[in-house]
């Protein structure tokens, strides 16, 4: 077993070193020297020097308290993290104990080494166990929900259990040593949340610092604090690195910098994570809105960073550009697009379910960006998708921000018939948008992801989702794991876990590591119209040009508003005999029968019927197939269940053309 982590560990390290260019190699270096003079001392963060002047202002003022109806829930949640019990993704309240054991991953029981922190393997997981376990509750997002019960109740035991969580934390993670002190963005997002719980807990008047003890503590959470951002000033994710987590990094040394403004370095920290920021924002998405990473839920994730940061820099005096500003109102303009009338969006790309701060005891992200997005913006169409002033956002924005969303008019007539997101690659086809009978279609032409890893995007060039009322019909399966579980991470990050075709059981693009893609298919789209009758999409992809006979794959989509009927034909080019194979994955709602060639799909009142005219293949419907994996659905981080795929598969020989027919009925016919 140890052998086999050694080979695949220096397999990565060499499939790592092929994706960088020069300037990086001489980056990741100078970055290995760095640490191994850390590891002797040198270059470390020394003792803080003595605090200058006060904390900074909370990012809303009053801090609000009309929770009325959810306040019990808030109360509730806070009791059961005192009584050890967490929530770390597929586990449940789970008895953790109360401190936990920081260090131990709670799903394998693996106990990681205190050695010294940017020297562990945090992908071996003999040596750590699942890192994304060990690192969620490291996060301290239970530490704000102890600090919002305290704000709503008064009551002194959550704020000595705040106490005592941020001590045992002190305890166990000595600076720079363990897993918690190796990667910047878990530093990053646990300041942010240091940041929310401090305010929520009084700050710097807090009773928690009152008396010698009191002080004594103050003074080693604000060590800590001085710790975390020295270490993130010195160890930003750069070059082909640089995705979501040098935005977090960022994020994380900006609050930390203004809610804690108490050393000569924090000017100096708040002026370079801003620049950071300005600069990301434009460069990690697109004009259009879309995430360049081609991840939906890392989307939200970003757009959260941005809008924290701009929550608590203007709360401070400190205003991003107006270019900040357009871009981030782009990205959530780009969610409400991507928003079915139900609320649903697509799971297309990687998610983790991670979140910044877990301000609100229902997570509805998405929406909940909309609410806050529609008063920070003035924005009609962002109120009437959000539906709701939902808690997340009445705790960033205060009891006052309702009276603004209040006033204004929920109005959704901003969104024409289709939307085409060319820069993202995202294209929607439909009709009646917003409204119960609305047809949704979201047709992918993008990139595999961002930067030469495309760490984050998934092999599904040419896929669709369509959704029918708000009711999902044909979805992206979502993501599942990580950095365990191998053969379901390849499966759900590949060609065959996507509406689309998939040629001689290949990838259309080449894996090479869990976060790390070899070889890109590029996609284009040749034409997107539409008119009263009809939309079409055309485009097309090159990732099985690789293959010793080449075959291009286009695409060509027309919706018939009249006779309400998808025409999909797949273009295969090529000159020899090749394996085909067209998926069509629905969501686990829906029930799915075969009926001679054709296909037909059922939920609540929609019905669906799916053909291939002039073609002899067989259909097939699979549902929780282990091997090889096909039929499943996972809408959780490391929660999966069986959901129906249909598989058309057959042989190409030359030029070919595949046809599908979609139609579609509501209500469903007696």
């Amino acid at each position: 077993s140890d052998r086999r982590l050694q080979v695949t560990s220096l397999r990565w390290k060499y499939n790592r070193l092929k994706t960088m260019g020069l300037p990086e190699v001489t980056y990741r270096v100078g970055q290995t020297i760095r640490t191994l003079a850390e590891t002797r001392g040198l270059g470390l963060a020394k003792s803080p020097p003595p605090l200058q002047g006060r904390q900074g202002s909370p990012w809303v003022d009053p801090l609000p308290v009309e929770f009325n109806e959810s306040r019990v829930a808030y109360i509730e949640r806070a009791d059961r993290i005192l009584g050890g019990f967490f929530n770390v993704f597929a586990l449940k309240e789970t008895d953790l104990g109360f401190p936990p054991d920081w260090n131990q991953d709670p799903k394998s029981g693996k106990k990681a080494p205190l050695a010294f922190g940017k020297s562990l393997d945090y992908r071996n997981s003999n040596l750590v166990g699942d890192i994304k376990y060990l690192w969620e509750p490291n996060r301290h997002l239970e530490l704000v929900s102890l600090a919002q019960a305290w704000h709503l109740s008064r009551d002194g035991r959550y704020l000595e259990g705040a106490r005592q969580l941020l001590t045992s934390w002190f305890d166990q993670n000595p600076y720079p040593r363990g897993v918690n002190w190796t990667s910047s963005l878990e530093l990053g997002i646990r300041l942010v949340n240091w940041s929310f719980a401090w305010h929520l807990l009084g700050g710097q008047q807090s009773s928690l610092f009152h008396g010698v003890e009191g002080t004594r503590f103050r003074d080693r959470w604000l060590d800590c604090v001085y710790q975390h951002c020295f270490f993130i000033s010195r160890h930003f994710s750069r070059h082909s690195s640089a995705n979501n987590h040098l935005i977090g990094e960022y994020a994380g040394l900006f609050i930390g910098a203004v809610t804690w403004p108490l050393w000569k370095e924090s000017r100096r920290w708040m002026d370079r994570a801003k620049k950071g920021l300005e600069q990301e924002i434009l460069v990690q998405n697109a004009q259009d809105g879309g995430n360049n990473e081609q991840a939906f839920w890392y989307q939200h994730e970003v757009a959260d960073m941005f809008l924290l940061c701009t929550l608590v820099g203007r709360a401070n005096g400190v205003e991003f550009s107006d270019r900040y500003g357009s871009r981030l109102e782009a990205l959530l303009a780009f969610i409400a697009a991507m928003m079915d009338c139900a609320g649903g969006v697509p799971m297309i790309g990687d998610s983790d379910d991670a979140v910044i701060v877990d301000l609100s005891i229902r997570r509805d992200v998405y929406r909940s960006l909309l609410a806050t997005g529609s008063v920070l913006f003035s924005r009609a169409d962002f109120r009437a998708k959000s539906t709701t002033y939902d808690d997340k956002t009445r705790w960033l924005l205060g009891d006052d921000g309702h009276r603004q969303y209040e006033a204004i008019s929920s109005d959704d007539s901003f969104f024409p018939a289709s939307r085409a997101f060319p820069d993202s690659g995202y294209y929607i086809l439909g009709t009646a948008f917003g409204s119960p009978e609305e047809i949704r279609l979201v047709a992918d032409a993008g990139p595999l992801g961002y930067l030469s890893i495309a760490a984050h995007g998934h092999a599904d060039a040419l896929s669709i989702v369509l959704s029918v009322g708000g009711h999902e019909v044909l979805v992206d399966p979502g993501t599942y794991s990580y950095h365990t579980q191998q053969k379901w991470r390849d499966y759900f990050k590949g060609t065959s876990a996507h509406n689309t075709v998939r040629i001689d059981q290949l990838d259309q693009s080449i894996s090479s590591g869990n976060f790390m893609w070899a070889k890109h298919a590029n996609a284009v789209c040749q034409e997107f119209s539409t008119d009263q009758r009809f939309d079409t999409w055309d485009a097309q992809h090159d990732g099985y040009q690789r293959l010793e006979d080449p075959v291009e794959h286009r695409r060509v989509i027309r919706f018939d508003k009249e006779t309400v009927t998808f025409s999909i034909t797949d273009y295969l080019d090529c000159l020899a005999e090749h394996v085909a194979e067209i998926h069509w994955h629905c969501s686990e709602k829906c029930l799915v029968t075969r009926e001679g060639q054709s296909i037909r799909i059922a939920v609540v009142d929609v019905e669906i019927v799916m053909s291939m005219p002039g073609s002899s293949w067989q259909p097939e419907v699979i549902q929780g197939q282990e091997t090889p994996p096909l039929g499943w659905v996972s809408r959780a981080f490391d929660v999966k269940v069986p959901s129906p795929t249909i598989r058309w598969s057959g042989s190409v020989d030359g030029d070919s053309q595949l046809n599908t027919l979609i139609r579609i009925h509501r209500p469903i016919s007696e």
